[in-house]
């Protein structure tokens, strides 16, 4: 059963999305055109105007009324989405909901210090001083996925909002009714309505927003697609933030806690279904503990509770796409075909999505499995038979977004997390930066450019600007016109003295 399907109703095509666990339908919604974006992009321009005009207090004290009403509604918000993507209720609430909360708390309260003006001292010309102040960039596009339908968007949203901007939001088409639901509760809160826009439709309406007149892109989703984004903006100059695809190795060292080790590679591994662009992807583990690391792994992972993601006591619910599902199986099966031991999981379950978690041993570098992407819930693993062969291995890959390092000992690990060529490292934990709105979140090769979170991912969302002025009034400075072979000897003294 796939999680969307399309018909036509003359020339407009309709979005039908379902519960992939179960084929329920939830909603459909309309695949916008290209007129319909444009006119999305004025409206919230028209309201960015006077937004941008309050100060940042003003709208931090908006979005915190915004943040009150997804606490009200949160038993009811987290069964959307636990419905539409097939996430855990559990992973519902903590993954998308807190996470989406907290960071609303953190730049209310951040921003009005992170935004402000700040002076830059002259190290030369001391007659004059400079300071930066910060400008909202005006409407910022978010292209968001399908595997936080929540977390991603309303997160890009609200930093973009904070400071300053409007937004036009393009769902997944995998995934739109939780993105109408947002809006539906935003407009409760008692935000400014025409501030944030929802456009919903297939790859076609995103080509649309970015062709609007927008001033700022924010894409999450696969590199391939990543990169027609990124050359879209690039022919209008629209800066953008890109965040793609991911390929985290975990490097596990001869002194690693094996039990805490497991079971963190089990819930880095398969947390929403492994549909996660940090997820554990490849494990290289040290040659002294991979046996017994081994079985620790297939244990942990035989205990996990797999069912209808609505239900209770439920740890792994479903896949969110069908296309996806096939992409996992045919990594399954050709790791497997070329020597790999499956060791637990590695069939559906159910009668939608479902899909066993799955560990695979033996595996090679040379397996498609060590190599591409596999967004889903699949663990393989690697002996390898020392740390030098482990970095090695780990940086062997286009792609560069997290990495993970386990070690008892603190400086080795930051001594290896220093040396993988990934955006961020974790030690001896998975996954849970994210929740952390005052880091970066941000991946280097081909998992993309710019960065979301963080102070600096704030002042992304707005242009820097530089004024330059007099501390002392001058009647003439010395290097205007007219020029003069005295000046010029002075001047000449003067760089052999300065700079000797």
């Amino acid at each position: 059963m796939g999680a969307l399907e399309q018909v036509e109703t003359g020339k407009q095509g309709l979005i039908i999305s379902r519960n992939p666990a179960t084929g329920e339908v939830l909603g459909e919604v309309r695949e916008m055109d290209a007129p319909e974006v444009r006119a999305a992009v004025e409206r919230a321009r028209g309201a960015q105007k006077v937004w941008a005009t309050r100060s940042v207090k003003e709208r931090a004290c908006s979005l915190r009324r915004f943040r009150a009403v997804l606490v009200k509604h949160s038993e009811e918000l987290c069964s959307l989405i636990a419905k539409e993507s097939g996430k855990t209720r559990a992973e519902a609430l903590t993954m998308e909901l807190v996470t989406t909360c907290d960071l609303i708390t953190y730049f209310c309260k951040r921003a009005p210090e992170v935004l402000k003006p700040h002076s830059i001292s002259l190290h030369l010309l001391k007659n004059r001083s400079s300071y930066i102040h910060y400008v909202p960039r005006g409407i910022v596009g978010v292209i968001s996925p399908w595997n936080f339908p929540f977390a991603i968007p309303i997160g890009e949203t609200v930093m973009a909002l904070i400071a300053g901007n409007g937004v036009v939001l393009k769902p997944s088409e995998v995934t739109p009714m939780v993105a109408l639901k947002a809006k539906q509760l935003y407009d409760e809160s008692g935000m400014p309505p025409e501030l944030f826009q929802v456009v919903t439709g297939r790859g076609s309406t995103g080509a649309a927003l970015v062709d609007a007149g927008i001033d700022y892109c924010n894409f999450t989703g696969s590199t391939a697609t990543g990169r027609k984004i990124g050359a879209a903006c690039g022919e209008r100059l629209i800066p953008c933030m890109l965040e793609l695809g991911g390929k985290a190795p975990a490097i596990v060292c001869a002194d690693a806690d094996v039990d805490r080790t497991a079971r963190a590679l089990v819930w880095g591994g398969f947390a929403n279904q492994g549909q996660v662009c940090a997820s554990v992807e490849r494990v290289y583990v040290h040659s002294a503990i991979y046996d017994e690391l081994c079985e620790k792994i297939i244990a942990e992972t035989s205990k996990l509770r797999q069912g209808d993601p609505c239900s209770d006591g439920v740890d792994a619910g479903s896949m969110t796409w069908e296309h996806q599902v096939e992409i996992v199986e045919a990594r399954i099966k050709n790791a497997v075909d070329a020597g790999a031991q499956l060791r637990s999981g590695g069939k559906r379950y159910g009668q939608g999505l479902g899909f066993e978690p799955t560990v695979l041993t033996d595996c090679r570098s040379d397996m498609e499995v060590m190599k591409k992407e596999i967004f889903g819930p699949v663990l393989p693993l690697m002996k390898v038979a020392d740390e030098e062969e482990a970095i090695a291995l780990a940086n062997d890959s286009n792609l560069g977004l997290m990495a993970y390092v386990f070690t008892d000992d603190r400086k080795k690990g930051q001594r290896i997390a220093e040396r993988i060529e990934a955006g961020m490292v974790m030690i001896n934990d998975c996954l849970i930066v994210y929740g952390a709105p005052e880091t970066p979140w941000q991946g280097i090769k081909q998992s993309g450019i710019g960065r979301t979170h963080s102070d600096d991912g704030l002042r992304d969302l707005c242009q820097s600007r530089h004024v330059n002025y007099d501390r002392i009034a001058l009647k003439r400075e010395l290097w205007w016109y007219p020029y003069s072979d005295a000046l010029y000897r002075q001047t000449s003294t003067l760089l052999k003295w300065i700079f000797r």
